[in-house]
């Protein structure tokens, strides 16, 4: 599977899971610390604009594109079976789709829509705040372990 158009597919799914593991990464260590620093109404509508701007073309055509390619090296792998790298090519498509694009679908967008519908100058969203930044985190943490994971799996399956 390391070589002709397999080897594309492998080096584009290393370079989609390791921009989607940055992009996470960021996120975890210093965007998160900087709208949880902000009073609870200017972060809410921070990340509400956040939120917004991530559903635009350059991130989803990576994060999704990503998960497009990780289904189509899991076929073409489990269809071929290579000599070598199938173990890891399964691997990194399963810790992608799982921890990263499954992970989003189930955890960070049903919190970034519940964040959507909260009145950022309502009494409870200071105590709403909190409990999202430290939640969407957490569930962040896992997203970007997981795609890091996936792309050195990928990588482990070029070798």
């Amino acid at each position: 599977m390391t070589d002709g158009p397999y080897f594309v597919l492998t080096v584009l799914g290393v370079l989609g899971t390791g921009v989607t593991a940055g992009v996470f990464c960021a996120f975890s260590t210093f965007v998160m610390r900087g709208l949880a620093a902000l009073p609870p109404a200017q972060g809410v509508a921070a990340m509400n604009a956040v939120n917004t701007a991530a559903v635009r073309p350059p991130f989803m055509a990576v994060f999704l594109g990503t998960a497009v390619l990780a289904v189509v090296i899991t076929v073409v792998t489990l269809v071929l079976w290579p000599e070598e790298g199938a173990v890891e090519l399964l691997l990194g498509s399963a810790l992608y789709l799982v921890g990263a694009f499954g992970v989003t679908a189930a955890a960070n967008v049903p919190r970034n829509a519940a964040l959507l519908r909260l009145d950022a100058g309502a009494a409870e969203a200071a105590g709403r705040w909190s409990a999202y930044v430290r939640e969407w985190t957490a569930w962040n943490h896992v997203r970007a372990v997981a795609s890091a994971a996936a792309a050195v799996a990928y990588v482990l399956a070029l070798a």
